[in-house]
C-alpha cells in the first residue's frame, strides 16, 4: 500500500524490551507483533515512504494497519490556483496584516486595499481587474449599510468574506462565492431573528454607543481569527474537503470568544427575498 502513511493522532512507538505498540487516536496502547518483517522497514512503510523491494510479510503488516483504520493516504501537497491568487484585503491592519503573512505563505498574493479603491476598482473597472476575493476585517461592530455593496460580490464572480468584533466576542462569517450564498445581511437578519433582544442588537450595530476602556486585540487573538479567515480561504482556493464531519464553510458562523480563544459555530442559511405585496383589486 503505497502511498499510505498513519492516520492523523495514530503514534507507533518502539517500548524499550516490549517492541513496537500503537497509540490509537482515542489513546489507547495496542502491542504489535511485526513477526519476521524488519521493524525499520515497517516504520518507513507507516510514516508514508514508499518501499523499495516487495516483502509479502511487511505488506501482511501494513494491510492489518490499513483494516484497522489506522492509516490513510499520504496527503497530496495543495497548489494555491494562478486564478484565485490576488486577494484584497480591507479593515483593520490588526488583522489583515497577520491574514497577509499566512496567505503569501500559503501561495496567495494579498494586497491592502482602502474602501474607496475597492469600490472604484470593482464597481467601475474591467472584469479582468477584480481580484478573485475580497476580504473585509472590522475590529469593532459593522455599521449599517457599509457592506450592503460587497454583499454583491459573488454575483460577480468575487469570492467575499468577512469579520468583526463585538467587545470581546468576534464574528467570522461564511465565505460566499457564488449567488445564493450567506452574506453579511442574512447573517444580520439571522441574528436579529435569533434573539430576544433584537432591539437592542439593531442600536448596538446602529449606535451611538458609551463605552469605557479601549480593547485592544492581543496578538494570539488577531493571529486565531487571521489564521481561521486564511484557513476558509485556503480552502475555497484549493477546493480542498473539509477538515471534519462539522457544518459546511458556506453555511457557518463562528463565534470566538476573545477572552478565552474558544470557537463555537452556528449554523446559518440565506434569507429568502420577500415576497411582493399582492396588488389590491380595484
Amino acid at each position: 500500500m503505497s502511498g499510505s502513511q498513519l492516520a492523523p493522532g495514530v503514534d507507533v512507538v518502539a517500548v524499550p524490551g516490549r517492541g513496537l505498540a500503537v497509540r490509537t487516536a482515542d489513546g489507547q496502547f495496542l502491542g504489535v507483533n511485526p513477526g519476521s518483517a524488519d521493524q525499520d522497514a515497517l516504520l518507513s512503510r507507516l510514516s508514508g515512504t514508499v518501499p523499495g523491494e516487495p516483502d509479502a510479510e511487511l505488506d501482511r503488516l501494513v494491510r492489518a494497519f490499513d483494516d484497522a483504520g489506522y492509516l490513510t493516504a499520504a496527503p497530496q501537497p495543495t497548489v494555491w490556483p494562478a486564478g484565485r491568487r490576488d486577494i484584497w484585503l480591507l479593515g483593520a491592519p490588526v488583522l489583515t496584516e497577520p491574514l497577509a503573512g499566512y496567505l503569501r505563505a500559503a501561495g496567495a498574493a494579498p494586497r491592502q486595499v482602502t474602501p474607496s479603491e475597492a469600490h472604484e476598482e470593482l464597481t467601475e473597472g474591467p472584469a479582468q481587474g477584480r481580484p478573485a476575493a475580497v476580504v473585509w476585517c472590522l475590529d469593532g461592530p459593522v455599521p449599517a449599510g457599509l457592506w450592503d455593496a460587497a454583499d454583491r460580490l459573488p454575483e460577480r464572480g468575487v469570492a467575499w468574506l468577512r469579520c468583526h468584533r463585538e467587545g470581546w466576542q468576534a464574528h467570522i462569517e461564511p465565505l460566499a462565492a457564488t449567488a445564493g450564498d450567506v452574506t453579511s445581511a442574512h447573517v444580520r437578519a439571522r441574528r436579529l431573528a435569533a434573539t430576544p433582544a433584537h432591539r437592542e442588537l439593531s442600536a448596538y450595530w446602529s449606535g451611538p454607543r458609551t463605552s469605557g476602556a479601549p480593547l485592544q486585540l492581543t496578538p494570539p487573538a488577531a493571529g486565531l481569527l487571521a489564521v481561521l479567515l486564511a484557513d476558509d480561504l485556503t480552502r475555497w482556493a484549493t477546493d480542498s474537503a473539509p477538515s471534519d464531519d462539522g457544518l459546511p464553510a458556506r453555511r457557518r458562523l463562528r463565534r470566538v470568544d476573545l477572552r478565552t480563544l474558544t470557537v463555537t459555530e452556528h449554523p446559518v442559511l440565506p434569507v429568502p427575498a420577500v415576497a411582493p405585496m399582492p396588488q389590491s383589486a380595484a
